[in-house]
């Protein structure tokens, strides 16, 4: 099974090495080459609403899977323990319903953290006023 190389820098490379996963943590970040073997680049965000990285000491998990949906190969696969594991291509119903399924996610996620926001000021700041 094909696996990349994982290497934690403070900023991207300007050459990006295939078979090598770059993270920035800095900057919320990951990249590597398709692993299709197509050359381009392709970059991971890492964040509540986008890509989740587990490091457990010796190899990385990114999640969910990597979808190349606007490169001609379409690759699509996971990185599970540093490892490659190809999965079955979407159809454009698929892509389309995937995407709209991830903006309602973002948009649900950033609701309720601006909720959160506005209930800890209410219960540091208004409500002992009130009380």
């Amino acid at each position: 099974m094909k696996t990349l190389q994982h290497k934690f820098v403070e900023v991207i490379p300007e050459n990006v090495g295939e078979g090598f996963l770059y993270i920035s943590l800095r900057y919320c970040t990951a990249i590597h080459k398709c692993v299709c073997g197509c050359g381009n680049e392709v970059v991971t965000p890492i964040s509540p609403t986008d890509w989740k990285l587990t490091f457990d000491g010796d190899t990385i998990t990114l999640y969910p899977s990597i979808g190349n949906w606007n490169f001609k190969c379409r690759s699509h696969y996971w990185i599970t323990n540093s490892a490659i594991r190809h999965a079955p291509k979407w159809t454009i119903g698929e892509v389309e319903s995937g995407r709209q399924a991830e903006k309602k996610d973002k948009i649900r996620y950033y609701k309720q953290k601006k909720k959160g926001k506005w209930r800890s000021f209410f219960r540091r700041w208004v409500a002992p006023v009130l009380c």
